[in-house]
């Protein structure tokens, strides 16, 4: 694969590097420089300021609002992003629903619902997982009865990243009772704020607010926010999971966060000597760059094939398994090269001045030992890489 970039492309990269040198919001990037948590308002306020510059909808058919960039651009403005340490979009509604919204939903829903996620006026959530339905999604009990021009929605969906800041959330709910269980899905968009909607905070293991359990008791949803037939919401979903994959491969964050960990073993003096002199620890990093260019060549294959704003195939499930596995094993670098400092948990870490409470314990350490903690869910969330490995034996290698 040829990845050397066009002059014209290293043009538009120094065009997004000085958006983000100038333009982009300083103190949202300082608060994640300083290991501190967003609020609501600065996820808005970020997205905001990219619809503004028109470079919100990366992945979206022009004729929607996307940006019309090719694969070459998404990839250079990604991952000038993560370098410049902004956060990345929040994915439910621009990169999730919208593309079933735009591909399978009327003309209807496009005007009600695209233009509100596109300038960040609507938050997403996803309702997919159920508490005895996560890996076996098709297994999901949370059910919708129709009555006239409405459902009636009742269950529980769990897991629920953001539910608590979403405006929205789309559902997969069980409205057929077909012997083949995929076969009586349908795809259901519901406004948060819809009597009979319940969100109960799941406090993560990093001391942090970021998934909910959604509660439906009684919920009247009008027919008019189906996605598409019902019972077909499965074959939706499944193109929904596809570009989900795809977003997790973070490859300018990750170079980023290696290129800092070598900065800091460089730094980090044992003895008469550092810490990257020692050879297992080199052995470590460069071990973990390898499978980050294997996994930067992978993505750069995914982005091509939604350039046209089309869906990756089943080799997302491959992508997701390198993006999320490497991503553990950095977070794993940086705890170890923490352990010397026996870091705390701090879940007050979003408050300003955290680090310097710490006395001698540098503000790395710390922040290493929540990310560290919460990077275990990602070969979990999305599809577990047990599934992602069943998916692409049978759908890529053609397995039984």
């Amino acid at each position: 694969m040829d990845i050397e970039f066009s002059p014209a492309e290293e043009r538009f990269r120094l065009e997004v590097r000085e958006f983000f040198n100038t333009e982009f919001p300083r103190d949202i990037i300082e608060k994640l420089q300083n290991g501190q948590q967003l609020t609501r308002e600065d996820r808005i306020r970020s997205e905001a300021a990219l619809h503004a510059k028109g470079w919100i909808a990366v992945n979206w058919p022009r004729e929607y609002g996307g940006t019309g960039w090719t694969a070459s651009q998404k990839h250079i403005f990604e991952e000038e992003l993560e370098r410049a340490g902004a956060p990345n979009v929040m994915p439910f509604g621009l990169l999730y629903v919208a593309p079933v919204i735009y591909t399978f939903g009327n003309e209807e829903q496009k005007r009600r619902w695209l233009p509100d996620i596109l300038a960040a006026r609507t938050l997403w959530a996803q309702g997919y997982s159920e508490p005895d339905s996560g890996s076996d999604l098709a297994s999901l009990r949370t059910r919708a009865e129709r009555q006239g021009d409405h459902y009636i929605v009742n269950g529980v969906k769990t897991w629920t990243s953001s539910g608590h800041w979403a405006d929205w959330i789309f559902c997969l709910v069980r409205t057929s009772d077909d012997p083949v269980k995929q076969k009586g899905i349908s795809f259901l968009c519901m406004d948060m704020k819809t009597p009979g909607i319940t969100v109960r905070p799941i406090i993560s293991i990093d001391g942090e607010h970021h998934l909910n359990q959604v509660i439906f008791e009684n919920v009247r949803v009008p027919v008019e926010n189906l996605i598409g037939e019902e019972n077909e919401g499965w074959s939706y979903a499944k193109y929904l999971l596809t570009h989900e994959r795809t977003s997790y491969a973070h490859i300018g964050g990750k170079k980023k966060d290696i290129a800092k960990l070598k900065d800091l073993a460089r730094a980090h003096r044992i003895g008469n000597h550092t810490l990257m002199d020692e050879p297992g620890f080199a052995a470590k990093i460069a071990k973990v760059e390898l499978e980050l260019m294997a996994l930067e060549y992978t993505a750069l294959r995914a982005l091509a094939s939604v350039s046209a704003g089309g869906a990756p195939g089943n080799e997302s499930s491959a992508l997701k398994v390198l993006a999320t596995e490497n991503a553990q094993a950095i977070t794993e670098l940086y705890l170890e090269m923490s352990g010397m400092f026996m870091a705390p948990l701090v879940p007050e870490r979003h408050d300003a001045g955290w680090a310097d409470a710490l006395g001698n314990v540098p503000a790395y350490a710390v922040s290493s030992t929540a990310s560290y903690f919460i990077a275990r869910a990602q070969t979990i969330y999305g599809g577990t890489t047990e599934v992602q490995k069943n998916v692409m034996a049978k759908a890529v290698l053609g397995l039984p």
